[in-house]
């Protein structure tokens, strides 16, 4: 639903058509399932439409159905099959717009850059002209394969396909965006008389414009951004379209007080928050519902997915992290490893090639470099050595945990084999292979005996010149 001029509510109706192969993608994915800066272009379009207020949703799908399906059946629009491709009327047809009222948008289901407000203010120019029919339009620099828009004075006169085009009509750099607003009562009496004459034999919704003119209905072209009419058709398109998404999120993350050293060269989605006064260095990737708190420093190559990270944490260069927690003034890397369930508390300092999974932490320990911390209960203060490791699978294919307390003093390349308990203020001696649990304020040390042969060299030579 939509406000009309009046202050009352208008229906519309949104058909998508997303049942085309996409070959020139080159992907065995449905074309409308390449993710634009982490999201499905399809749902990117849906989305808008939904927040733009459309009473429903008529998806036209086709080849790869049935993941696009899996994809979009949590939005609650409804599928309808187009069994062969035979053009855009057709697909339309496939909708059963025969029961459709009120104003019906139809457009592709790969234009993931159009927004709520972009819809919006069609539909209100659409109502304010008191148009039957509008074909949306954009001047573009380049308008390639694109339908040309023809123009007698300055009064849309028809809509020509690139490939029908003369080389005059081809230097119209007015495109046919793909999108087309008409009134239902329109639409369901003019496309059945859409014919396939064309050089592809192909039912065109463009005719929808010839066949109104010819019945006297109000046609009118809507002129829209170029950025409505970026469709995406091959990997460079959808490449464009990301950096757009990316370039946007950037921008509105630095007005409100991020500092970036090249916005440029990040890569946030939309999704993510981040709190003023962080810096977030170049080649950055921050996806999902990542938050990231105030004054925290971000260096380059840092992955972050789905985590929530406090404020004043330093994340040093091509650091991990995924699924994980990490509270205030921690210390990160470079090259550590964050893995799913992994909690740090304040404080915590998780230096180079540390890697941690499904790891609790308690407030000031800290793993200096090299160890591996997995299924793992740690306490306050903990010192854990370099070259540690968790011994946390079994042979029998099962995860053990090791808890370990407050004030732990974990020296360099020790091994403890879970399940297992080392109690507070315990010491473990390097190089041990810890088996059983340690109680509080222990020492455990499990070594070889040394073993010292004096002169060894010496003795070696004199046997070698004997022989």
């Amino acid at each position: 639903m939509t406000q009309d001029s009046k202050g009352g509510t208008r229906k519309f109706t949104a058909v998508i058509l997303a049942a085309g192969k996409g070959t020139r993608m080159k992907s065995p994915l449905p074309k409308v399932l390449h993710p634009v800066a982490g999201v499905p272009m399809i749902l990117r379009a849906i989305h808008s439409l939904q927040a733009s207020g459309a009473s429903e949703i008529r998806l036209v799908v086709g080849h790869g159905q049935s993941l696009v399906r899996q994809v979009v059946e949590s939005t609650g629009v409804q599928c309808f099959e187009q069994k062969e491709q035979l053009g855009t009327a057709h697909a339309v047809t496939c909708a059963k717009v025969e029961d459709l009222e009120g104003e019906v948008l139809v457009m592709n289901g790969d234009h993931p850059l159009i927004t709520p407000d972009d819809i919006r203010n069609l539909l209100q120019s659409f109502r304010e002209l008191k148009a039957d029919v509008a074909v949306v339009t954009a001047i573009v620099k380049k308008p390639g394969d694109l339908g040309r828009i023809v123009r007698q004075k300055n009064e849309l006169k028809a809509i020509v396909e690139a490939r029908d085009a003369s080389s005059d009509t081809l230097k119209i750099r007015e495109i046919n965006t793909g999108l087309y607003l008409v009134k239902s009562e329109v639409l369901k009496k003019l496309l059945p008389d859409i014919k396939n004459e064309n050089t592809k034999g192909e039912y065109y919704l463009t005719d929808l414009i010839l066949l109104a003119q010819e019945e006297g209905y109000s046609i009118q072209a809507l002129r829209a951004s170029p950025r409505v009419a970026h469709g995406v058709n091959q990997q460079s398109e959808l490449a464009k379209a990301s950096l757009y998404i990316y370039r946007q999120k950037a921008k509105k993350l630095m007005e409100e007080g991020v500092l970036m050293i090249n916005p440029k060269a990040v890569y946030i989605e939309e999704s993510v928050t981040v709190g003023p006064g962080s810096v977030i260095y170049p080649n950055v990737f921050l996806r999902g519902k990542t938050k990231i708190g105030s004054f925290s420093v971000l260096e380059p190559q840092v992955f972050i997915s789905d985590s929530i990270i406090g404020q004043s944490v330093q994340i040093r260069q091509g650091t991990y992290i995924e699924k994980t927690e990490v509270k205030n003034h921690c210390t990160l890397g470079p090259y550590a490893r964050l893995r799913p369930e992994t909690v740090l508390e304040d404080e915590v300092h998780i230096g180079n090639f540390v890697e941690l999974k499904k790891t609790k932490m308690g407030k000031k320990s800290k793993a200096g470099h090299l160890a591996y911390l997995g299924d793992a209960e740690i306490g306050e203060e903990c010192n854990i050595g370099c070259g540690v490791i968790t011994v946390n699978y079994s042979v029998e294919k099962e995860k053990h945990k090791t808890k370990i307390g407050d004030r732990v003093f974990v020296g360099s390349d020790v091994q403890l084999m879970a399940p297992i308990e080392i109690g507070h203020d315990a010491i473990l001696g390097a190089g041990s292979t810890i088996t059983k649990s340690v109680p509080e304020k222990a020492l455990a040390v499990s070594r070889a005996k040394q073993v010292v042969i004096e002169n060894y060299q010496s003795r070696k030579k004199s046997h070698q010149q004997e022989e």
